[in-house]
């Protein structure tokens, strides 16, 4: 039996080349072999053997959430509620999080949720060995980060570093492992120096979260605020930004002083950032992962999106946890985005196109899933798609409707060339005369029953 398998959609959004009506992914193993219009395609087929599968929607690189807490899945009640600011959030997490429960499944959970939704690559922070499994056994592509917190200077120099290393080491792998020092209020100064130099050394991404709140912003620059309060009573008052009385100057340029900010690094959030700061992350390479309804269930003020987009910061999508996010729908946050941006003043004609390539492209680039290329359809390109029931013909308009609307499940979402999860959809459709159904392929390469790893 051929390996080729030729994927159809009404519309295709290759985010690299131009959309396509009626257009095709032609697809060997993991890999993309071509895109094009359909009748290009089979043209160019027309002596070899291949499997044909039409989907009555639209088709584009699956979906990259570039920050996200799967274990959190369970605590969504946190998630469904609405805060005043970071404080209050953080007191009614903390309520839930130390009560005993399976972290392992709640992430599983969670990672069936992103598959259903079109997502095929994360940035997962594990905080608990139980859930470091999860996106192994999903096959998600992405990085696994080990999220690191609650080090002081002291006892780093003890045994930091070895710890760190063997926690990395117990990551199943693939994915890919990582390193996440959580904040800069939850680590000290020295100890966050030392894990950008671990990464290097090591060869390994790493993940900040970074001006999230103003109470973050505070305790950087004086030592002082609510975070920095709560901080002193867990014990913390040794850290050197609350013994110093702060660095004088804000989140980014002091993540920049310890040498965290270089292309191997991205960051979540970024909302308080002011034009230096943003000018700072584009000199050092560094991506944003944007988490719009995160930081608007959490009270936050909304990123500035139209200030990345106008200043040609690279970002990308997240969706944060369940616990801060009513959702792990990407495109959910891509609509919201939308929202932001248009709010900001950005009307450019490329608003769309900018987005979509965020929760796709420009994932992929801020986890450093460059071989293959990932998160767009080209030739040479990892075989990671999505199908979403946008059935719209005219490229622009389904672009249009993805990125305002967007679904509420994929019809499919396939990771290297095998489907990991579909929807209960209808008949196969002859797109060329779409009153009458045809029978589907003998080999159905999107039925979950033909991928062995399901």
């Amino acid at each position: 039996m051929s390996s080729l398998v030729l994927h159809r959609a009404r519309t295709v959004l290759p985010v690299a080349p131009p959309p396509i009506a009626d257009g095709a992914v032609l697809v060997d193993g993991g890999t993309v072999v071509r895109v094009g219009t359909h009748d290009e395609l089979t043209a160019a087929l027309r002596d070899a053997a291949f499997e044909r599968v039409e989907w009555d929607g639209t088709l584009v690189p699956g979906l990259v959430n570039a920050h996200t807490h799967l274990q959190y899945s369970d605590m969504a009640v946190v998630g469904q509620g609405s805060y005043s600011g970071f404080e209050t959030w953080m007191s009614a997490f903390m309520e839930l999080y130390p009560v005993p429960r399976d972290w392992g499944a709640s992430a599983a959970e969670g990672a069936r949720q992103a598959l259903r939704t079109g997502t095929t690559a994360v940035a997962e922070i594990v905080t608990d060995p139980e859930a470091a499994a999860a996106t192994h056994e999903a096959g998600l592509h992405g990085v696994a980060y080990w999220e690191v917190l609650g080090w002081s200077d002291a006892a780093w120099g003890i045994d930091g570093r070895e710890t760190v290393i063997a926690q990395l080491r117990a990551l199943p792998e693939p994915p890919t492992a990582g390193i996440s020092p959580h904040a800069i209020y939850s680590l000290d100064t020295e100890v966050l120096r030392d894990l950008t130099a671990l990464a290097a050394e090591l060869g390994v991404r790493q993940h900040i979260h970074a001006a999230e709140s103003a109470w973050e912003d505070a305790y950087v620059r004086t030592g002082t605020g609510d975070l920095a309060d709560r901080a002193r009573a867990h014990g913390r008052g040794e850290f050197a930004l609350l013994r110093d009385g702060g660095a004088g100057h804000g989140v980014i340029a002091y993540l920049d002083s310890v040498g965290a900010l270089n292309p191997r690094t991205h960051l979540a959030h970024g909302v308080y950032v002011d034009a230096d700061d943003r000018a700072l992350l584009r000199r050092r390479g560094v991506s944003v992962a944007l988490c719009p309804r995160s930081n608007a269930v959490i009270g936050l003020d909304p990123p500035p999106i139209g200030a990345y987009l106008r200043e040609g910061n690279p970002i990308a999508v997240g969706t944060d946890s369940l616990s801060s996010s009513p959702s792990l729908n990407v495109l959910d946050d891509v609509a919201a985005l939308y929202s932001l941006a248009r709010s900001q003043g950005y009307a450019d004609a490329d608003l769309h196109a900018r987005l979509l390539g965020a929760a796709t492209r420009g994932g992929a680039v801020a986890l450093g899933l460059d071989a293959p290329a990932t998160g767009v359809l080209q030739s040479g390109a990892r075989a990671d798609l999505a199908v979403f029931p946008i059935r719209a013909g005219d490229p622009r308009d389904a672009l249009a409707e993805l990125v305002e609307v967007g679904a509420p499940e994929s019809l499919a979402t396939i990771i290297d060339g095998r489907t990991r999860s579909r929807a209960a959809a209808g008949p196969w459709r002859d797109l060329a005369s779409p009153g009458r159904a045809t029978a589907g392929p003998k080999h159905d390469p999107a039925d979950p029953r033909e991928d062995t790893r399901a």
